[in-house]
Parts: C-alpha cells; structure tokens; sequence
C-alpha cells in the first residue's frame, strides 16, 4: 500500500499493516482527523467534539495555535532563539508572586533578612538545576513535559498528570489573588471589587494563552522588562526604610524554618520542571544543550533571587514604617508594594497598576500547559481542542480566585509546600530513568511512541515510587494542618519540613530497583 507525499504532509494518513504500532498513528498536530494512543481510536472531525474542531480550524486560519501533545519532528520546529527560554522564565517569575513568596520568610516562618536571603539562594540554584535539564529534552525529543514523564512513569504517570492540573488551576489561582491584591490596593477611594480584579487579570492571560506557543514567547519576551524596573524603583524608594538585622542564634526552631521556608522556595522553582519541555519543543533538534540549560538556568536565577530577595527585604520596613505596615495588612502584598510607590503620588498608582498586571506573565505558562496537561489523561481528553481547555482553566481559576481571596497566605504557603513533595518524585524518577536506565542517551528513546503502551513501562516502578513519596512526605512534612513524626523530632510543635527531601529519597530508592526488575521480567 502506498500513500501519495501530499497526503503524507497533510497528516490524514490511516493505520496500515505495513507500519509499526507507533508508526501508524504519527500524524501532524494540526492536521490529524484523529487521535489514538492504541487501545481507542477516537475521532476529532466526527465524533462528539466535531463542533469544537470547526471552530477550532476557523481559530487557527487566525493565528491560533490547535496543536496539542502530538510531538513536534524536527521539520516541523520553527523557533530560532534559543536565548527566548531565558526571557521566557525572566518574565514568568518577575512577577509579584515571586516578590509574596519572599515575604513568607518573615511573615510565616518568623526568620530575619539575611537567613531568609541565604535559603532564597541555596534552594534557588538546586531546584531550577531540573528545569534547566528538562528544557534541553523538550528540543531533543519534541515532546511536552507530562508525555515524556510515560517514558518513565508508564502507566502511573496518570497520577503526576492529575496533579499537575491542580497544580497549573492552584497556581494561577493564587497568582490571581496577589494580583487582585495589587489592584485593590491602587486606590483607597475607589476600590476595585475582588472579582473584577480577578477577572480582568484572568481575562488577558486567556488572551496569550488562548493564542498558543508563538505568542506566549512574544509576550514572555518583552513584559517582564517594565515590571523589572518597577522592581528596581520599589527598592530604590524603600532602601531608607529597610533593615537587616544580625544573623540570628542557632537552634532547633532557627533549622525548623530554614527547612520549612526551603521547601516552600523548591516548591516555586520545582514547579517549572512539570512545564519545562512545553516551551522548548519548537527549538531545532541540534540546538546545543548547553546553550538551553545556559539560558534557561540564567532566566529562572536571576528573577528568583533577585524578586524574593526584595520581598524578604520589604518585610523588614513594616516594623519601622507604620503606614507600610496598615497597607500590608489591608492589602498583603500589594499593599506592602504600594507604601514606598505612594511616594510618586499618581505615577506611583501607575506603576502598581502595571506589578498587578505582571502577574498574568505568571498565570500563562501555567494555563497554555495546563490545556497540555489535560490532554496527556487519554485519546478523549486529546480529543478536544486545546485553546478550549485554556478557555475552561480559566473559568475554574476565576471562581476559585473570588472565593479564595481572604486566604492568600496560608494558600501559598500550602500549596508550595505540598507542590514541592510531589515535584520531588516525579523528577527524581525522570532523572533516574534518564541516566540510569537510558544511559543519558536521547536515542534510547522512541519519541514517536509516546502513546504506544506496548513499548512504554508498564508503570510498576512508577506506581511504588509515588506510594514511597507519599510516605516520605507524611513523616517529613510541616503543614498547618498536619506535622509529620520526623518534623518534629527537629522542633515542636511545628516541625521543621523534610518533606521534600524524603520524597526525593524514598522515591529514589523504591524506583530503581523495581524498575531494574520491570525491565528484566517484562522487558520494558
């Protein structure tokens, strides 16, 4: 059987017997009528989402970008800039979340300026080490991050896919909130109600996001340079009014909240490693490594350290400035932000006005790769167009953004501690599959067959690495709602976390032997 070479290029070609499982189903991501992952064959064009696919077709004669998790083959990468992933990650995490997680040093784990700065640093330069590396894959194999993790995971990678999708809406749903915080906090007068705050930063980030890939780089590429130097202006304005006290005593409570803020920091900068790939697919397959984990290391440090140093160092003028310290409390820290930018009277409201808005460089990547996400649970979830996935997060996020306003810093806090236990399994398994069991070599890979189960793990190592990371956490961890028995033993009655670091051990040492005995005895 032979098949014409428009055909080919218009990605309508049907299985055939004279092709391998995986080869059958390779199809181009904008022109598939079909998607398929070898057990269900579900139909785009004619099944239940058809009305969805014709106006996404009519989107994309308009610049909207349709393709889903369908790798990218080298023919078809159109990105030219490797330097884009460094002003990528610049303008996802200069933001004012980044600037709310520096304040947590001080306003929930009660440390000083200079013990806040050094874990903002050490945490900072470990974690986004993964990101880095998981940036160099996605031009490599072509695929998006959750695709990559069935290499490893197999058939239990359902369980990092499902939580990636509460991390992605849990994100952007705290990202919302600071923003909302910021707006609200412009005008004492004329007060903008909660939820139009969150709507409109919702609102605009749909917009990018909605549009695909190529904008989210164009957009990515240059917003982060007016809200950086806003950054530098709040410093500047601030300077006076900041302190940094002598470093503090050691003991058991001191190493408590290092350990507890540093998991809430990994678990801000872990968080990119479930996104990484997604923003790297498009580069050419030669492009050189170094330069991806050059660039993309540079783009995430900078900001982060930078942007939390500063919040920490905010945190110290409440006690000296007691307008700064009303503002925060109306307003968290948005009203933190505008005490020093009230100084410039109406251009002050100005620039505050832009912060709140540099959250939606945040809330994109988050919900563009939520839609991926989505997509990676099966053929049917693959089935429905991928800007109305976005559309969907966002209505999500939307509610539970106004809903969840008044709880801002007990959410983060929670939220990045419990991101950064799962995020440690799942790259510690990645990594291990990578280097231990494909030799770090890209080429013991079929990338083509991200959906064929009969090539993939079975998913056994997966599946015991999450339940070692489950228990790794729960005797490690140091939440508001639960303190696990390890915590303790360092400090009572809080704990300090080793959540974290127990997952990424247990996982670690429950995965390789398993998978050595899945690789033996099932071949695969």
């Amino acid at each position: 059987m032979s098949h014409s070479e428009d055909e080919k290029m218009t990605g309508t070609l049907t299985p055939d017997m004279e092709k391998t499982p995986a080869e059958a189903f390779v199809v181009s991501g904008e022109q598939a009528d079909y998607v398929d992952d070898l057990n269900d064959h579900v139909p785009r064009k004619t099944g239940p989402f058809a009305p969805l696919w014709r106006m996404a077709d009519r989107l994309r004669t308009a610049g909207v970008e349709t393709r889903g998790i369908e790798r990218v083959p080298p023919t078809e990468r159109q990105q030219k800039h490797v330097y884009d992933l460094c002003t990528m990650w610049l303008a996802a995490d200069t933001t004012i979340s980044t600037f709310a997680l520096g304040m947590l040093g001080s306003s929930v784990f009660f440390l000083g300026f200079k013990e806040a700065t050094l874990v903002i640093i050490f945490f900072n330069l470990l974690c986004t080490i993964p990101v880095a590396m998981f940036s160099v894959w996605g031009a490599r194999l072509g695929l998006r991050q959750l695709c990559l993790s069935r290499f490893s995971f197999g058939r239990a990678s359902l369980a990092p896919v499902v939580l990636n999708c509460i991390a992605c809406v849990g994100w952007s749903t705290i990202n919302a909130i600071a923003g909302a915080q910021c707006l609200r906090a412009v005008s004492d007068t004329h007060r903008i109600p909660v939820w139009a705050a969150v709507v409109i930063i919702a609102i605009i980030t749909l917009v990018v996001s909605f549009m695909g890939y190529r904008v989210v780089h164009i957009y990515e590429k240059w917003s982060w340079i007016p809200v950086a130097i806003i950054f530098f202006i709040v410093f500047g304005e601030a300077y006076t009014e900041m302190s940094s006290p002598p470093f503090e005593p050691a003991s058991r409570e001191l190493t408590g909240s290092i350990l507890s803020f540093g998991a809430a920091i990994a678990g801000f900068a872990l968080g990119w490693t479930s996104l990484a790939a997604d923003y790297s697919v498009q580069l050419p397959e030669d492009t050189s490594a170094f330069a991806i984990f050059a660039w993309t290391y540079a783009g995430l440090n900078v900001p982060l350290i930078l942007v939390e140093t500063l919040g920490a160092a905010m945190m110290t003028t409440i006690t000296a400035n007691a307008d700064w310290n009303d503002r925060y409390l109306a307003n968290g820290s948005g009203g933190l932000l505008s005490g020093p930018l009230s100084k410039l009277g109406g251009f002050g409201q100005f620039l505050l006005v832009i912060l709140a808005l540099s959250i939606v460089a945040n809330n994109i990547p988050n919900m563009y790769s939520l839609s991926l996400t989505f997509q990676t649970l099966g053929p049917y979830a693959q089935a429905i167009p991928r800007p109305f996935i976005t559309l969907l997060g966002t209505i999500i996020y939307i509610v539970l953004g106004i809903v969840g306003y008044s709880h801002f810093e007990t959410a983060l806090d929670t939220l990045l501690v419990l991101l950064s236990y799962w995020l440690a399994c799942f790259t510690t398994v990645l990594l291990a599959e990578h280097y231990v069991f494909r030799g770090g070599k890209f080429s013991n890979y079929e990338a083509d067959a991200y959906g064929d189960w009969s090539i993939l793990p079975m998913g056994l190592a997966g599946t015991l690495a999450i339940g070692a990371a489950i228990a790794g956490a729960v005797v490690g961890m140091s939440t508001v709602w639960y303190v696990g028995r390890l915590a303790l033993d360092i400090t009572a009655p809080y704990g300090g976390d080793l959540g974290f670091e127990l997952s990424c051990g247990f996982s670690l040492v429950a995965f390789i032997p398993m998978r050595y005995i899945e690789k033996r005895y099932i071949g695969r």
